[in-house]
């Protein structure tokens, strides 16, 4: 059965990645219509105000979003304690839990409790965390989310400097031999894309670039096409 609201698996095609934070919150199913025939997924980024200097919102979200699209929902949670998280998060739908390796928890258990909730487990670093923090956790992961901006908030440009730390964690995933989405997030659009891509990430998060175009589905379509036609994996 294809259900849209499990976690693809890595597949060497290029996966856009909507933020829902940059959506229209006044309509959210008509900002999700149509991007389940091109999206890979939907990110809810989740702050707590603490962790990063911003707030987001909850576990009450993600029902609303769950009850807007079919497709799989990822909730990145920039938390200083991601624990407390974790339950409410999988009680609200979602299929997949990002949890950050700089919080204040301990991120073996997190991940091991996202896993036996039945969900997909994913570890961010920020961009001055260095990739050796996550490599012994990738045996248990689905996802590493490697930040291309300071997280907390939209719209901050793609730090083109951590292109060789995307491509080291191309090669340490490749090495791990486990099917590990690489995901960079943060001052992705259609040009800073390619280049993420180019140096191994195959998971795209991307936010004000998809929601500010006039028609963001075919605005993934498109580029998702793009992206797979000049960097498909043999």
């Amino acid at each position: 059965m294809n259900d849209k609201r499990c976690l693809p698996a890595p597949c060497g095609r290029p996966s856009i990645v909507p933020s829902v934070l940059s959506a229209d919150f006044t309509c959210l199913k008509k900002s999700m219509r149509g991007l389940e025939r091109s999206a890979g997924w939907v990110q809810l980024d989740v702050m707590d105000g603490h962790f990063v200097p911003n707030l987001s919102f909850g576990p009450h979200v993600a029902e609303s979003l769950r009850a807007a699209t079919p497709l799989a929902l990822d909730a990145h949670l920039m938390v200083e304690r991601p624990d407390l998280f974790i339950k409410p998060f999988a009680g609200a739908g979602v299929s997949l839990i990002t949890v950050h390796e700089e919080a204040r928890a301990d991120i073996g258990a997190c991940l091991e409790k996202i896993r036996s909730l039945g969900l997909r487990s994913g570890l961010a670093l920020r961009p001055k965390t260095p990739l050796s923090r996550a490599l012994k956790y990738l045996k248990k992961l689905d996802l590493l989310l490697l930040m291309t901006v300071e997280p907390g908030f939209g719209g901050q440009d793609f730090m083109s400097g951590l292109l060789p730390k995307i491509a080291a964690a191309r090669r340490a995933i490749d090495e791990v031999g486990r099917p590990v989405w690489l995901q960079v997030d943060g001052g992705i659009n259609a040009r800073t894309a390619l280049s993420a891509a180019e140096a191994g990430a195959d998971s795209l998060v991307m936010g004000s670039a998809v929601f500010s175009s006039s028609d963001p589905a075919d605005f993934v379509r498109r580029l998702s096409r793009r992206l797979y036609s000049r960097y498909q994996c043999s």
